[in-house]
């Protein structure tokens, strides 16, 4: 009871625990040692130079760090971290052991008090950022953010134990003593650094290893030019600088007003005393209950303004009451929050960078950043404030507009900080083969001659077909040259592409193309006779109606059935049905030999025609084994746009030789249809296989009304009709920028569908608790037998709508978000490599507004991310019972996993689901239907079978 209470209190999941308190434990020793060093070293360098060697002491801490990170980064190239870490620990504390030497022969020298008040400047720099090297290789992004704020408050802790294990020892033994007590706490940092090592970090010497390797094959690159390359890690540093700056002018503030205010150095000290151990309290609180749960409220950079921000309001308030009271507040605030919240932002905030370019550049950033920011503090004092002789009440001024530099910074660090995850997501994913690049086919004048004067049949079609509603001048001769091309099909495209042109363009070729032995070649050519030139139709119509030809009989009746809704008494002057019916009596004689282009042509006449008598002759066709038959007949049947027709057009759909013509069939309803497809939708009577077309045909129009159908159908309980039905509103906001969706609906929707996330997760635990470790080799009957694979296939059925869910979801936030930000973190989310995976998911952290995240993160780190190893996700599965997940599924679902549903409810035999099956006898759809009455067989004959 008690880990799960610390569990909860502190957001560790199982398999942190371990790992974390070796981690705190490790900053915690560290931070103790350097509160037990530095304020012995500093009192002995005052007490024997004094305050006036500390400027110099400052400078050469800057030229020190400087040299120091030359070899320093030498050594990472060639070394691992933990050798290199190991060895930074046994030289300082060899170090600390030969100062506490030093001290017990008395023999300091004022170059040994240099060296070692140089040496605790490196040691409090150096020994911390190898320590959140480390925690960033031992982290991921989502770990290190729910936990960066536990593991920091080692360091918090640290610091008050180290100050109050000094105050107690140095009066009682000496500082010797101090010095040699810090040695040994340094040394056992040393078995955590091993242990730390073998449990996390081992896992990721391979990845490691090949960074190193990538590494090595470039050329050797300083590590300030590697900081200046990156903006990420630019504006890092200069953050970095900008907060050590601030906090010096801060801190000397403080301590000029605390000293003119308290005269008496024993009351300051105690002053001094009171208020940083109370500083360090409030730290440790913030650390323990505060930060984490910020940083998952706010994100990681956000959460870095809130130190700028409080302060400015502190130095505000102190240019209005310029009390002693006020600097406590300020200094205060950048005590407790620099070494919290803040510090947890810091170390995050470069954990989207590679680890070959994060060993090199955080060390610099924390080391030479760090001490050339102190430096340039100093130098700012001196010069400015003591050289100008103001007033301290002055720096407050300069605070504030040092605070206005450090929020610019962070607000840019903020937009590099999601750029640095997108481009790492997009590396890796380019590196596993799964970007889909996009080519940019845009063909020239030159090039476009080219292809119509000698390409391939395939290749002129294809670009006749895109140069549609175009008309370039430059190309008529080269289109009229294709009505002498030796394809009848190049031919008619030819001829439609010439509509485009001036009326009557090559009119006298055309008439000569009547006379081919091809009916669409004759049909498109006498169409455009009759509405591209001149010429009277009655003398085409007299002409042609008769003629011996029955390519040119048959295109006259087609083109005159197409006139005649426009022409009544065209229709009426020629006999349009006479001529119509007789056609029909050749096909039906028995030894009729109508070409099947003919029996096309006369459907295309029929539904122009608008005669409902004649339209059973269309139908007949649909069964037709001639698929251009078929293929007439659908065209002909959505021409009529008779209601009839719409059931057997939607089951063309399932057919992918048919599809195309089936979903313009039904497009030429017009928007009226949409109604009747969302009717058959809330039926749940659809074909699975013509589920994932339903929307296309209502995209197709492209309306209004279609958006809202659209959103209707994201609510329909079928997974395969709100996946498309996303996909289309994804294609209609791409091509339609003026048809707007309405955001708070969409919302609403992406929650509802992270509810069926949810609900599925939690059906296929609760069936995988019902099976346990039982497989089909341990089953001994056939009763067994069945259960087993029942179960079995619902849970398949289960896992695969959960990818369809998923891609749902993120189809629905590219309609609310950037699309190549949603995609990058999707495909990011399918990736085989896990880091991609994760670094996807902070992605998202940092993309989706709060609601929305706090609902699909949980739910997509349990699903995608968390193994066998270690958890990182919020969400517990619930504990429901195989039966109430069954009648969830089969009240909430669609026929698909109704039919799964009722086939287990079938073989457990449970006569509680006779009550809840017996409607389904009555369901629109008959294969739910048939397995329901199947059900309720199986399970009253287990009644009546003896046990």
């Amino acid at each position: 009871m008690l880990k799960e209470l610390f569990k909860k209190t502190f957001d560790i999941r199982d398999g942190e625990i371990h790992i974390s308190f070796f981690m705190q434990l490790y900053i915690f020793l560290l931070i103790t040692v350097l509160l037990m060093v530095k304020p012995t070293i500093n009192a002995l360098f005052l007490s024997k130079l004094g305050a006036d060697h500390l400027p110099y002491g400052y400078i050469l801490v800057a030229v020190i760090a400087l040299i120091t990170m030359f070899f320093y980064n030498k050594a990472i190239k060639k070394f691992s971290l933990r050798i290199i870490t190991i060895s930074t620990l046994v030289f300082f504390s060899l170090s600390f052991l030969l100062l506490s030497l030093l001290m017990f022969w008395g023999a300091l020298s004022y170059f040994a008090l240099y060296a070692y008040y140089l040496s605790v400047a490196l040691f409090a720099v150096l020994v911390t950022s190898q320590f959140w090297i480390i925690a960033n290789m031992v982290y991921n992004a989502r770990e290190a953010k729910r936990l960066f704020g536990f593991i920091g408050a080692g360091a918090i802790a640290g610091g008050i134990f180290g100050g109050y294990l000094t105050s107690i020892i140095a009066p009682a033994f000496g500082n010797r003593v101090v010095m040699l007590l810090a040695a040994a706490l340094l040394l056992c940092c040393i078995p955590i650094l091993n242990s730390v090592w073998k449990i996390r970090i081992r896992k990721l010497n391979v990845y490691i290893r090949n960074q190193r390797k990538n590494a090595e094959k470039q050329s050797y690159t300083s590590p300030y030019k590697i900081v200046l390359k990156s903006k990420h890690l630019t504006y890092l540093a200069a953050i970095v600088g900008v907060g050590v700056i601030m906090a010096k002018l801060v801190d000397f503030q403080f301590s000029d007003f605390a000293n003119r205010a308290i005269p008496d150095s024993d009351e300051l000290a105690s002053f001094f005393g009171f208020w940083f151990s109370t500083f360090n309290v409030i730290a440790l609180l913030i650390q323990l209950f505060l930060t984490n749960r910020m940083l998952a409220w706010l994100g990681v950079t956000t959460n870095l303004m809130l130190l700028p921000f409080g302060i400015a309001i502190g130095c505000l308030l102190f240019l209005t009451f310029p009390e002693l009271w006020v600097l406590i507040i300020i200094k205060g605030l950048d005590g407790s929050f620099k070494q919290s919240i803040n510090k947890a932002g810091i170390e995050l905030s470069i954990l989207p960078i590679p680890y070959h370019i994060k060993s090199q550049a955080k060390s610099f950033i924390d080391v030479v950043v760090d001490s050339f920011a102190t430096g340039i503090a100093g130098l700012l004092l001196f010069f400015v404030v003591r050289g100008m002789n103001l007033n301290s009440s002055y720096i407050t001024v300069i605070i504030l507009l040092i605070l206005f530099i450090w929020i610019f910074l962070i607000y840019k660090l903020r937009e590099t900080y999601f750029e640095s995850f997108r481009t790492n997501i997009q590396s890796s994913l380019q590196a596993n083969s799964q970007v889909k690049k996009k080519i940019s086919l845009e063909t020239t004048t030159n090039s476009t001659i080219q292809v119509l004067s000698n390409g391939s049949e395939i290749e002129i079609l294809n670009l006749l077909d895109r140069l549609q509603n175009y008309r370039l001048k430059s190309l008529e001769p080269h289109i009229i040259k294709l009505l002498d091309h030796p394809s009848n099909e190049i031919k008619s495209a030819a001829i439609t592409q010439l509509y485009f042109y001036k009326k009557g363009t090559a009119i006298n070729r055309i008439k000569e193309l009547i006379h081919t032995k091809d009916d669409d070649v004759v049909y498109r050519a006498m169409d455009y006779l009759l509405h591209h030139t001149d010429i009277d139709d009655s003398r085409i119509f007299e002409s042609y109606l008769n003629h011996s030809s029955d390519y040119i009989t048959n295109a006259a009746l087609l083109c005159l059935a197409k006139e005649s809704p426009e022409n009544k008494n065209l229709a009426v002057k020629y006999d349009l049905n006479a001529r119509i019916e007789r056609k029909i009596r050749e096909l039906t004689t028995a030894d009729n030999d109508l070409r099947k282009q003919e029996v096309g042509e006369l459907m295309i006449a029929i539904a122009y025609a608008g005669e409902p008598k004649y339209y059973s002759f269309i139908s007949a066709n649909f069964n037709n084994r001639d698929p251009y038959v078929v293929g007439h007949a659908i065209k002909a049947a959505g021409i009529t746009a008779h209601a009839p027709f719409v059931n057997d057009l939607i089951n063309f759909l399932a057919e992918k030789t048919f599809r195309r013509n089936a979903r313009r069939a039904l497009r030429n309803y017009g928007p009226e249809i949409n109604k009747t497809i969302l009717n058959l939708v809330v039926s749940e009577n659809l074909d699975n296989e013509v589920k994932p077309y339903i929307p296309k045909v209502i995209e197709s129009f492209k309306s209004k009304e279609g958006v809202k159908i659209l959103m209707r159908l994201l609510k329909s309980k079928d997974f395969i009709i709100r996946l498309q039905a996303a996909k289309s509103l994804n294609k209609l906001q791409i091509n339609s920028a003026t048809l707007k969706i309405d955001q708070r609906s969409l919302t609403k929707i992406i929650l509802k569908e992270n509810e069926y996330y949810k609900n599925t997760l939690n059906a296929i635990t609760s069936l995988k608790r019902s099976i346990g470790t039982q497989d089909l080799s341990e089953t001994t009957t056939d009763e067994e037998t069945d259960l087993l694979v029942a179960r079995e296939s619902l849970i398949e059925i289960l896992n695969h709508q959960l990818d369809q869910s998923l891609e749902c979801v993120f189809k629905l936030l590219s309609l609310k978000y950037d699309r190549v930000d949603i995609e990058t973190a999707y495909f990011g989310l399918k990736s085989d490599v896990q880091n991609t995976k994760i670094n996807a998911v902070e992605f998202l952290d940092n993309l989706l507004q709060s609601r929305l995240k706090s609902s699909m993160l949980p739910l997509i780190e349990y699903h995608i991310i968390d193994n066998n190893d270690y958890s990182i996700s919020s969400f517990d599965s619930a504990d429901i019972s195989e039966k109430r997940v069954l009648l969830m599924l089969m009240k909430n679902r669609g026929p698909k996993v109704k039919l799964a549903v009722l086939n287990l409810m079938a073989e457990l035999h449970d006569v509680t689901f006779i009550k809840k099956i017996t409607p389904l006898l009555k369901h629109k759809n008959k294969s739910v239907r048939y397995f329901a009455k199947n059900a309720l067989d199986k399970i009253r004959q287990g009644q009546l079978t003896p046990s």
